[in-house]
């Protein structure tokens, strides 16, 4: 049976999709759990602060470099094939962990942990994407697809610092290394069809795929997407700092990062249910508002529990605008393609995740935390004018998608 023709069964999308989102939990557990090991055995060992950086942005520098190569992989090949490929290479970065004598390979085991989550979340995106034929079911599916990487990363983490804790690195190395074995018992049994070809995917190479850039829509979402990240990002880089600053406790400061992520968490979770009653072009619209006003107000909140609630503002809009980034993603490309969009989504999160925290770190000295909030909401203003072009783009009919137009 075709992805296709069960994407045309009424309600014969929710078993698959609920497979993938499993199998995306357990990646992302076993690149979450990693990311708590690795570093702190290597602190053991006697690393560098510099090799503890090196070894953390190995998580995102390999999927970087090979997520457009994947994207075009996935075109051509559907889900199953890439999901195995995905949750083998996060398989083998945990054994790898699990035999290192050599910060070398601790390196290379973040690097396929990291590349193997990355990995499956493209597979399972664009499949995901192709089981919905609606504006609205598609909006429901990617907020379900978006609790994997929440969920995955809560579990993950806590779950590998106890058994730390208890029986060792080791053990939790080859615990870890069952959690994507897990993915792929359950990827081999979702019934989508893994095998189609598609021509315009076969001609496909870095440049070309490049070459979807030339569509106005997908630049705009894009601008969109990297706002987005740019703001998760100095939020989690700030955010210690500021309370520091204001002489907050490690827990009034942790309670602050927990409001984000439970609001996060909630949103992605209710809106599936609530995604009808949503009119879906103007959510990102007042998501860029809400941003620009939330951190221009974030630096001047002198309590714990005005962050918290701050915070967990925050939560709410990231979690609910994602998967409408996620629905206009999809109508910008041709469906052929979608793919390498996702992959081109993927690489320019990657590099964002591995250099914004560096710029970070030099504005911060120079400006100091309050300015750099307040600059990010003059960026995100530009997000507030994207999402108005894609409005009065929507209104005035989508530009054409043929695949001829960008190879």
């Amino acid at each position: 049976m075709t992805e296709q023709a069960l994407a045309s069964r009424s309600g014969s999308y929710t078993v698959p999709i609920l497979a993938m989102v499993a199998c995306q939990c357990g990646l992302h557990a076993c690149m979450g759990g990693m990311r708590v090991a690795l570093p702190l055995q290597a602190l053991q060992l006697g690393a560098s602060k510099l090799s503890i950086g090196v070894l953390v942005s190995c998580f995102a520098v390999f999927p970087a470099l090979m997520a457009l190569r994947f994207g075009v992989y996935t075109d051509r090949n559907g889900y199953r094939l890439p999901a195995l490929m995905a949750a083998s290479l996060s398989a083998c970065g945990a054994l790898s962990a699990w035999a290192a004598s050599s910060l070398w390979l601790m390196f290379l085991a973040a690097g396929l942990c990291g590349t193997g989550s990355g990995f499956g979340m493209i597979a399972i995106q664009r499949a995901a994407s192709r089981q919905a034929m609606s504006r609205e079911k598609r909006l429901q599916v990617f907020s379900l697809v978006a609790l994997a990487p929440a969920l995955g990363g809560l579990f993950g983490p806590l779950a590998t610092g106890r058994v730390i804790d208890v029986w060792g690195f080791s053990t939790a190395y080859l615990v870890l290394a069952v959690l994507p074995l897990i993915s792929v018992l359950i990827a081999s049994r979702v019934e989508l069809a893994g095998g189609e070809t598609v021509a315009a995917s076969a001609k496909s190479n870095f440049k070309s795929s490049l070459g979807l850039l030339k569509l106005i829509s997908l630049r705009r979402v894009m601008v969109l997407n990297l706002l987005i990240v740019a703001s998760w990002d100095l939020h989690g880089f700030a955010l210690p700092i500021l309370g520091h600053e204001r002489g907050f406790s490690a827990t009034e400061i942790g309670a602050i990062f927990a409001a984000y992520g439970g609001a996060s968490l909630i949103a992605r979770g209710v809106l599936p249910f609530v995604a009808e009653r949503f009119a879906h072009q103007y959510l990102p619209l007042a998501a860029m508002v809400l941003l620009v006003l939330l951190f221009a107000v974030y630096p001047l909140l002198p309590l714990p529990w005005l962050m918290m609630l701050a915070s967990a503002i925050f939560g709410v809009i990231v979690g609910t605008v994602q998967p409408t980034i996620m629905l206009l993603l999809h109508e910008s490309v041709p469906d052929k393609r979608y793919g390498e969009a996702l992959a081109i989504r993927s690489m320019c999160n990657q590099i964002s995740i591995t250099v914004l925290p560096l710029l970070y770190g030099v504005f911060g000295v120079f400006m100091g935390v309050a300015t750099m909030f307040w600059l990010m909401a003059v960026l995100l203003s530009a997000g507030v004018v994207a999402a108005l072009k894609l409005i009065t783009q929507n209104n005035n009919g989508r530009e054409s998608l043929s695949s001829e137009k960008i190879l």
